[in-house]
């Protein structure tokens, strides 16, 4: 996160804009939107900020930039194409303490001016951090047409019941479960259809229906995917905006994390190898224990929880203790790594059967059905297998396939660290070595590895130099 978004109030505070021209209009227009007390220094100003100085709204001064201008303003604008006057303004600015942004120039900026989306009281801010300004007006564009109009009054609406919510349900917890339900059910459809008379008093029926008391307690088992926060199901992002606590696995990823809501506990329950920070029956206690204080516990797990993920034995303790529960299946990584990977798992010329299997070391050896696994016309993906893999090669080797048979190894598939080492069930052991991988892994044995190189087509972003950007775009209009 390069900038802090924050919502500054700026009602009768002092504002001022340097510039005059039709950037400088736009921002002095936004500033009297937010009930600034506007002031605009610039020689010449474009006819609508004439015409806004003629009626008071804003204070024109028709002269040169001066330092002590700056006195008693809360915040700063440079709209000018005089980079000198910008960087003057913004020295003088960062001096005094004062937010100051410089149009088009970030390295100048100590904030940034978001693409908004105004739901009066509801906003929406957007920035690409000053890096594609662009981009974020496209995406507001985008979100201008599914958040309706509405929204600000059902956003007013909410104001006004504030704190009478807060009267009649004293616990946080079933408050806010309260204006979930209800903001996710009728009282939003009432008033999306102009009936808000209608939706307030629909509002305070519901309320005198609470009952202040400790909340019902659920846990939403959720698989977060292979790592890429695209693979999510609705689902899955409506129950982890809902959770107040979560309790995560090793293998969800920090940009999967990012998206629960913001304040639910974070609990780690993590496991690698010879070192679990909980053992699985505490996990399993842990989460009942949550349910019956009364929380909504989301258990993040990588993958699918169903699929080695010991999903079965979690819920089957919350049923034993009569825990409401849900179970979301996500993406496993066996089908969302072999597809990023451009190895299709099962294919009529390559393999009409599919094995999954995990390849966890005990005593130095594997516990599994050799002879099942060393067939032909079949693929076979193995799970945590990298600390293992000679002996898993080996094996499949002495049970009868071909030491030339195709293998791969794919790193933190679907995610920009996407890593794929292909080869043979003898070579692919020294390459894996060789290449240094870091786990999460996931290895595929068999003919449809042959279709990696024809049919990959992910390609994990690369982070150009600025030299290399100026090599291929030598012309400095392009």
């Amino acid at each position: 996160m390069e900038f802090l978004p924050i919502f500054y109030n700026i009602k009768n505070k002092a504002c001022l804009v340097v510039g005059g021209g039709e950037v400088a209009e736009r921002k002095v227009m936004l500033l009297l939107q937010a009930g600034a007390r506007v002031s605009v220094i610039a020689p010449v100003i474009s006819s609508a900020l004439i015409e806004l100085a003629a009626r008071g709204d804003i204070d024109h001064r028709a002269e040169p930039f001066q330092s002590e201008y700056l006195r008693d303003q809360v915040l700063v604008i440079a709209a000018t194409d005089d980079q000198a006057l910008n960087r003057k303004v913004s020295d003088g600015c960062q001096q005094l303490r004062i937010p100051v942004n410089v149009v088009d120039n970030p390295d100048l900026c100590t904030f940034i001016m978001p693409s908004i989306i105004d739901r009066s009281p509801l906003l929406i801010a957007i920035s690409s951090g000053g890096q594609s300004p662009v981009l974020a007006r496209l995406l507001r564009a985008q979100l201008e047409a599914v958040v309706p109009v509405a929204y600000g009054r059902l956003a007013a609406m909410a104001g006004r019941f504030r704190k009478y919510v807060k009267q009649k349900i004293t616990q946080p917890d079933k408050r806010r479960q309260f204006w979930e339900r209800v903001l996710q059910g009728r009282l939003t459809e009432l008033v999306l259809a102009g009936k808000d008379k209608t939706a307030e008093e629909y509002l305070l029926q519901s309320l005198n229906q609470e009952k202040d008391s400790l909340p019902q307690g659920e846990v939403y088992l959720v698989g977060a995917g292979p790592g890429n926060s695209d693979l999510l199901t609705f689902r899955a992002m409506r129950l982890m905006q809902q959770a107040d606590v979560v309790v995560y696995d090793r293998l969800v990823s920090p940009e999967i994390l990012n998206m629960v809501r913001r304040d639910a506990a974070r609990i780690y329950a993590g496991k690698e190898r010879n070192r679990h920070t909980l053992q699985q029956e505490s996990i399993n206690q842990l989460l009942v224990r949550l349910a019956q204080e009364g929380k909504r516990v989301l258990r993040l797990k990588g993958g699918d929880p169903f699929i080695f993920g010991r999903g079965g034995e979690e819920i089957e303790t919350l049923a034993s203790h009569h825990i409401p529960f849900q179970v979301v299946p996500g993406i496993t990584a066996a089908s969302g790594v072999a597809a990023y990977a451009g190895i299709p798992l099962t294919h009529r010329d390559y393999a009409q059967s599919c094995i999954f299997v995990t390849g966890h070391l005990k005593d130095g050896t594997i516990d599994l059905d050799w002879e099942q696994l060393a067939r032909l016309n079949q693929t076979v993906v193995i799970y945590m297998g990298m600390l293992g893999l000679p002996v898993l090669c080996q094996q499949l080797i002495m049970h009868g396939l071909p030491e030339s048979t195709p293998a791969a190894i794919i790193q933190q598939g679907t995610t920009q660290k996407q890593k794929i080492i292909a080869g043979t069930l003898q070579t692919l052991p020294v390459l894996t070595e060789a290449a240094k991988l870091t786990p999460p892994t996931l290895i595929i044995v068999g003919e449809v590895v042959k279709l990696h190189q024809q049919l990959t087509w992910f390609e994990p972003a690369q982070q150009a130099s600025a030299a290399e950007i100026i090599a291929l775009n030598p012309d400095p209009e392009v």
